[in-house]
């Protein structure tokens, strides 16, 4: 709420800068009052420095709804602040002062409703086609830009000094669209806006249905259809029946065809402003002064209508003056003269106008008789006629504390007995007229009338406004609850989103681990291997270095044993030469050292064979084994990938679950509160109903007790009219009966006059008194016909309003069904809804288990069979080069047991 060192001007600075700092009252001058609505009132104003004649909106945002009333002036100021087009109200800026925004726009005579109220007649269909179409191109304007009126209606249809058709009041509006909130006047409200809450949300076609029912209001009815009709029952109507049409013949077929294009039910067969815009109705060729000449023909109107009324006050104050007060014959021939002048009402005692009231619908001329009376008599018998009529086009009202005097514009000082000579008024009317006349298309009467009307209605507009306030406030409420679930929503998916990743983070930390454990064994092993290799390598080479050392001996021992053994065949031959003997011993020597020699060699070659076998052996053997180690890790860590998936396809499944749940629990509130709303809704609905019926049949008694209070009075004049019958009759009868007796005294002896007298005396009462008791039966008879006739006629309006109110409540109950039968349809598909959702889910779910499981399978599959055929590339290729070397087939070779681990 704004506050700040000048009270009324909104702290933030965002906020600040849509206002203009000054005061108002001293910006503008020769205020006086040309409307009223709710929202406070609308005024005809001068710019004290520019001269330029404006309107200004007075909001006050102080009471009840404080709040909402202040977020309402920022929107339509925001939204005024967007608009530049030729067809929409133009915004001048707006100041605040006092919890009071002054919005300053452009002045306009008054509105389309207005040349009705004025005429008495519907307007001519090419005066209706130039208003639609300049309606249009505002409206076309708006949609482009995504925009919505919401409020379309005769009343904010404003017009020009020079014809210019503009869309006004914009408190209703929507900067977005779609939209859905529940606002507008009942009886134009689109069907959709109506059910908003019930049935999702609205685009700008319902200023279209809003603009055909204009069209209807323009034309013979001189009235939406249905206002007769209490506006709470209307909506019911308007939601669940047909559409309305024209109903009078002589409008024509484009024109009714236009209506009806308009008036299409259903939102995606109703044309857009644009396609409106090419319609023959609203293009076929008028003349450009035809909304010229039509304000022009109202002003005039409202000139005269202005005159005759300044000519009845006059004539009351003369006589009042001059004569004292009027007879009963005076008063019955002047209320007569002012039935004749008064203007006839195209509200209902039970309508209910909307609750942003525009400056077109409200605007009005001030003209008012009643501060005539309080500037005196005098001022007015000095006044002319013609002068009158001058001073309805320039002479405007100061406010104080919303009464306005007959002054000279000037916006004064609001103390009381600051008043301005008649000299002074006369002054500053004249000077008014020179610098900005005040002109406008709405009478005086009409002006009252309004004012009036508005105040007498406050409960019905209060009523449909807490309906409204009602029904955002459910939207609100509905709102909050979807954006509530939606955020639990949220969070829940976030917690089994980080839930998800955290599993996947801890079998991504789990696979590295085992990786890392693969790797050290592998590598544990490896070593374990080569250090195996080695000593089996050093065991051969020990053991067969044991067998050359044995060997050696062995061939040292023989070596000896043979050497003895000739040097003995030697020293037993006595015959052969010494000389020989060592040669021979020498060759024997040399033999057996060659012949050693090549054992030792060949031990040495078979032993070296033997190493390099076993050795070859041995590495097939690692290698064998390095291969079944890596089977044994890549089953290990495809096993643990399988768990691991196996508990992500639990975590899922429970996931799912839980999301289930959630969202069966989430649907069930949201629907439960929407069941909560619209029995609301409906209870409020109905006591309304139920409100306005008691106050239907209470206005209707106080009527009947009025009229019954005024019976006696009529029947006074009868009663009159019978007495004087009575009298004349008694007339002629004493007439008669004196000259009988004047004959019959005559005729009659002197002695027996008495006789006579008597006689005569006797026949003269009891006519008389037969007289008297006709007079009496027929007062009596006329006071029963009167009161019977009085009584039917009552009774048959008690009858008729029964029936009405019967019907209004039957057609919210309709309503009401039809919007609860709607509603569970529509829970029952939701609940549908989610049950495909979930069922598609858990099938996509299983599905992707199954298809991971699959794959996993099939990874597992993949990665078995890479590894065995590379083994046995491996082991071919070994063995391959085992057989090239020269070794054989070294699968079948046994090792020692010590030899391999």
């Amino acid at each position: 709420m704004p506050s700040s060192t000048r009270k009324g001007v909104p702290k933030d600075p965002e906020l600040a800068d849509l206002f203009f700092k000054d005061d108002p009252e001293d910006v503008f001058c020769d205020l006086h009052e040309i409307g009223h609505g709710s929202f406070g009132a609308v005024y005809f104003a001068r710019n004290s420095y520019s001269n330029e004649v404006v309107a200004i909106k007075k909001m006050s945002y102080n009471g009840k709804q404080t709040t909402e009333k202040w977020q309402d002036i920022i929107k339509e100021v925001k939204f005024l602040g967007q608009l530049r087009h030729p067809n929409t109200i133009e915004y001048k800026g707006c100041y605040l002062k006092d919890n009071t925004a002054w919005l300053v726009m452009e002045y306009c005579l008054g509105s389309a409703s207005d040349l009705l109220e004025v005429h008495k007649k519907p307007l001519q269909e090419m005066e209706i086609a130039a208003i639609t179409h300049g309606a249009l191109l505002g409206l076309a304007y708006l949609h482009s830009h995504n925009m919505i009126h919401r409020d379309v209606k005769a009343g904010n249809i404003l017009l020009t000094e020079l014809g210019q058709v503009k869309l006004a009041d914009f408190g209703s509006a929507s900067i977005a669209s779609p939209a859905n909130s529940f606002v507008g006047t009942p009886y134009w409200m689109a069907p959709e806006v109506i059910l908003a809450m019930d049935e999702g949300q609205y685009e700008g076609k319902v200023d279209i249905w809003s603009l055909g029912i204009t069209c209807c209001w323009l034309t013979a009815e001189r009235k939406p259809p249905l206002f007769n009709m209490n506006a709470m029952s209307a909506l019911y109507h308007i939601a669940q029946n047909d559409s309305p049409t024209l109903q009078s013949n002589e409008w024509s077929d484009l024109f009714r065809s236009f209506v009806d294009y308009c008036l299409l039910k259903i939102p995606q067969e109703r044309p857009s402003s644009g396609e409106l815009l090419r319609h023959d109705f609203v293009r076929r060729e008028r003349s450009p002064r035809i909304l010229i000449d039509l304000i022009q023909r109202t002003k005039d109107a409202v000139r005269e209508l202005d005159n005759l009324q300044y000519r009845k006050m006059k004539k009351i104050l003369y006589q009042e003056k001059h004569n004292g007060p009027m007879g009963e014959s005076q008063e019955e021939e002047e209320d007569s003269e002012a039935a004749s002048c008064k203007m006839n009402s195209l509200g209902s005692n039970h309508s209910i106008p909307s609750t942003s009231v525009s400056t077109g619908s409200q605007s009005s001329s001030v003209n008012s008789m009643q501060e005539m009376l309080d500037d005196g008599c005098s001022d007015m018998t000095m006044m002319h006629p013609q002068d009158y009529g001058s001073t309805l086009e320039s002479s405007p009202h100061t406010k104080k504390d919303h009464h306005y005097n007959w002054d000279d514009g000037i916006h004064r000082d609001h103390r009381p007995g600051l008043r301005p000579s008649s000299s002074d008024r006369s002054s500053q009317a004249q000077n008014y007229k020179n610098q900005g006349r005040f002109a406008t298309i709405k009478s005086a009467s009409l002006v009252t009338k309004q004012i009036h009307e508005h105040e007498q209605e406050s409960e019905l507009r209060e009523q449909m406004s807490g309906y409204k306030r009602m029904r955002r406030q459910h939207q609100k409420q509905l709102i909050a609850l979807e954006n509530k679930l939606k955020a639990e929503m949220d969070e829940h998916r976030l917690k089994l989103q980080k839930e998800v990743e955290t599993q996947a983070n801890n079998a991504y930390i789990e696979l590295e681990k085992l990786a890392k454990r693969h790797a050290v064994h592998t590598d544990k092993e490896m070593k374990t291997l080569l250090t195996d290799e080695k000593k089996f390598q050093q065991q051969i080479a020990a053991q067969q270095k044991k067998e050359l050392t044995t060997f050696l001996d062995n061939q040292k021992k023989q070596y000896k044993l043979c050497k003895e053994k000739i040097k003995e065949e030697m020293n037993e031959d006595h015959s052969t030469p010494k000389k020989e003997k060592q040669e021979r011993l020498s060759k024997h020597k040399e033999n057996m050292q060659h012949s050693q020699a090549e054992e030792e060699a060949h031990l040495l070659t078979q032993q070296r064979v033997y190493f390099d076998r076993n050795c070859r052996a041995f590495k097939r053997k690692v290698m064998i084994k390095r291969h079944d180690l890596e089977q044994e890790q890549i089953r290990e860590e495809l096993n643990k990938k399988k768990t691991q998936k196996e508990m992500e396809h639990a975590m899922l499944i429970r996931h799912d679950e839980s999301m289930q749940e959630l969202e069966h629990r989430q649907l069930k509130t949201l629907q439960k509160l929407r069941m909560d709303l619209i029995r609301q809704q409906h209870q409020t609905e109905l006591e309304n109903q139920i409100e306005y019926n008691n106050r239907r049949e209470r206005e209707l008694h106080r009527k009947h007790v009025l009229e019954l209070r005024q019976q006696p009075k009529n029947l006074k004049a009868l009663e009159l009219q019978i007495k004087k019958q009575f009298q004349d009759t008694c007339k002629v009868q004493t007439k008669q009966y004196k000259a009988l007796r004047h004959h019959q005294m005559e005729v009659t002896p002197k002695a027996e006059h008495k006789t006579v007298l008597k006689a005569l005396k006797d026949e003269q009462t009891r006519k008389l008194a037969i007289l008297a008791e006709q007079y009496e039966q027929s007062i009596n008879e006329m006071m029963a016909s009167q009161a019977l006739r009085l009584d039917e006629a009552q009774e048959a309006e008690c009858q008729a309003l029964r029936q009405q109110l019967q019907q209004e409540m039957e057609l919210l109950n309709a309503y009401q069904s039809k919007i609860k039968m709607q509603t569970e349809a529509q829970h029952e598909r939701e609940l549908q809804k989610l049950e495909q959702k979930v069922s598609l889910r858990r099938a996509h779910l299983e599905q992707k288990i199954e298809e991971e499981l699959v794959s996993l399978q099939k990874e597992r599959t993949d990665r078995i069979k890479h590894l065995l055929e590379r083994q046995e590339r491996e082991t071919d290729s070994f063995d391959m080069e085992s057989l090239r070397l020269g070794f054989g087939n070294l699968g079948t070779l046994d090792l020692p047991k010590d030899d391999y681990r």
